[in-house]
């Protein structure tokens, strides 16, 4: 009886996967519609902050104060100065131009259709052509009217942050076969924000060599563009800006979910680059090699977001809003070669919630000041770096144990050998 049950509840489950498929478009509208309702109808939906560090901070290039610049009108406790590389408010400086009410509007729906194509990418990597079929359109299109409800682009748009955009670059360069262009995009989007550079890692971890090397060439030229329009602006973030993680923001917010923060809430301190953190950082990067170890070689999605967690970890400050790698891990928990197993199952149902859910969130509604909180809340802020690191050991763990099925090759798009040194 039992048995009959099971093989009746098969049909029925992939009967709903497919009434849920057709609606996939109309649940996508209907997604976006509600989330620019929230945006505009709620009190200070639209104030988005960060986008006015980029507008109005870009701006300040042509008084030639740009390092001096604070945006206090929507955060008079804490004013938000521009953070940037230089070479990122010569990208943002057209904006200035534009009413910042349309720049809000049409930054949102750009986030949203850039968050389309991460996850359409994030498919391709794992199943190569077939991802191109109707049915993986619909699948991306449930994965986007969800992935707008999650907290790292949930507060990517409250925020007006550049977040998605960053990872949607990211995952161009690494779909594309030719080493200039993959290694350019990853060097102008460093160029923009730091945080992109360690996909030079995932070059140096398929053995593309010419790619890696041309995204530090290709940074390094931002830098050089920077100090041929602004030099005086230039010199003074590289000299005294460059790598200062108080101008950021509070390391022990809940908001931060790094090694560091994590690490300075547990102890009621900032740990810095201290032992500790060291230590963090050696245990991280043993469990993240022995993860890529485990992957089949041609499994780009996997590696690729193996090293984007190991920089979430690793760099000194990691808001919500930059885990938006969240959603391509869900993706390969998933639709990868190890989605029928439950631990892939039980992990991304973890995930799902606590991102749905916004557990940092939660905690700062809570208690956020001071670093030093009571324990279970400390430990709770750790949710999001306990979290990769336990996708780095399962990933190390299933790799060894479950022989992945590789997927099938992309023609368009298929990974390159690997680069000579010549």
């Amino acid at each position: 009886m039992s048995q009959l049950s099971r093989a009746d509840r098969q049909p029925r489950a992939a009967a709903a996967e497919r009434g849920l498929l057709r609606w996939a478009p109309l649940l996508l509208a209907l997604s976006v519609i509600l989330r620019l309702a929230w945006t505009y109808l709620t009190p200070n939906g639209a104030n988005f902050v960060d986008l006015h560090v980029y507008v109005d901070g870009s701006a300040a290039l042509l008084r030639g104060d740009l390092y001096a610049f604070t945006y206090s009108e929507e955060t008079p406790d804490f004013p938000l100065p521009f953070t940037y590389p230089p070479f990122a408010a010569l990208v943002f400086l057209p904006l200035h131009y534009l009413p910042f009410g349309l720049v809000g509007l049409l930054w949102q729906l750009a986030t949203v259709a850039a968050l389309f194509w991460v996850i359409r990418i994030s498919l391709e990597l794992l199943l190569g052509e077939a991802a191109r079929e109707r049915h993986w359109q619909y699948v991306a299109a449930v994965w986007t009217a969800v992935g707008v409800w999650t907290e790292p682009v949930r507060t990517t748009l409250d925020y007006g942050q550049v977040n998605v955009f960053l990872v949607l670059g990211a995952m161009i360069a690494v779909r594309s076969a030719r080493w200039w262009l993959s290694g350019g995009i990853v060097g102008i989007l460093a160029g923009i924000k730091l945080t992109p550079a360690v996909t030079g890692l995932y070059f140096v971890a398929q053995r593309r060599w010419r790619a890696a090397i041309f995204s530090a060439v290709a940074f390094f030229g931002t830098v050089a563009v920077s100090y041929l329009v602004i030099g005086a602006q230039a010199r003074d973030y590289f000299t005294s800006k460059f790598g200062d993680a108080d101008r950021i923001g509070p390391v022990g917010s809940a908001w931060n979910q790094s090694l560091r923060g994590a690490l300075s809430r547990l102890a009621g301190h900032d740990v810095e680059s201290g032992a500790v953190w060291i230590a963090a950082v050696v245990v991280s990067a043993a469990l993240a090699f022995f993860a890529w170890r485990a992957l089949a070689r041609d499994d780009r999605l996997g590696t690729l977001v193996i090293v984007q967690l190991f920089g979430l970890l690793v760099s000194p400050i990691s808001w919500v809003h930059h885990w938006v790698w969240v959603l391509p891990m869900l993706i390969w928990l998933v639709h990868g070669p190890y989605g029928r197993l439950l631990g892939s199952r039980v992990l991304a149902a973890g995930w799902l919630l606590v991102t749905v859910v916004g557990v940092p969130w939660v905690l700062k509604q809570i208690e956020d000041e001071p670093i030093s909180r009571p324990g279970a809340l400390a430990w709770a802020g750790t949710v999001n770096v306990v979290g990769a690191l336990v996708v780095f050991a399962w990933v190390a763990y299933a790799g060894r144990r479950h022989r992945a099925t590789p997927p099938p090759p992309d023609r368009r798009s298929a990974e390159p050998a690997p680069d000579p040194i010549r």
